[in-house]
């Protein structure tokens, strides 16, 4: 290989070759290089002759099985987590359907409720009225006896004082065979 190279003015052509590179043999123990390389070799030879890459390969290809089996059972987890959501979801669904089911016959109870109280409640005003209607009529009918007779009474009084002042011992005796006389018609 040919470099170019100019320092201080001076140009040249300057070839490189191995010899030029190391003044001993390559295969030397004074060459460092030699003994890096041979040590290298010496220690993959030592790792081959250990089996230290088929236990390397083994050990992450157990890496990779657990590692897939991990995710196959965060696969089956998943899924299985998505069936109970989705159970749940549909329990949830039919939950809401029910409780909705429950409030609306609770309501249509609610309002047959009302209606029957409001039934109820008239007919117990009308009763209550009809009672009240028939305690007056009775009250009415209760006062009318009393005052007729309290009039009859007065009446009687009265006209046994006219009929005492007025009338002798014989008009009395004859009303009172006329009296004993229409008692006698009556009773036969």
């Amino acid at each position: 290989m040919k470099c170019l190279f100019r320092i201080a003015g001076f140009s040249g052509v300057v070839i490189a070759t191995p010899a030029l590179a190391a003044s001993e043999p390559f295969f030397s123990l004074n060459n460092t290089h030699s003994v890096e390389l041979f040590a290298f070799l010496l220690f993959v030879g030592v790792l081959i002759y250990l089996k230290v890459p088929q236990m390397v390969t083994k050990m992450l290809d157990a890496r990779a099985e657990g590692i897939e089996a991990d995710l196959n059972e965060a696969r089956a987890l998943r899924e299985e987590a998505q069936r109970v959501l989705a159970s749940y979801e549909r329990k949830q669904k039919e939950v809401a359907e029910h409780a909705a089911e429950i409030v609306e016959h609770a309501k249509a109870e609610a309002a047959a409720a009302a209606e029957q109280a409001k039934a109820d409640l008239k007919d117990s005003i009308a009763r209550r009225l009809q009672a009240a209607e028939d305690q007056i009529t009775s009250a009415e009918a209760a006062a009318i006896r009393e005052v007729r007779d309290s009039a009859i009474t007065v009446a009687i009084g009265a006209a046994r004082e006219v009929l005492a002042r007025s009338m002798t011992a014989k008009d009395s005796g004859a009303l009172i065979d006329s009296a004993i006389a229409d008692v006698g018609e009556k009773l036969n």
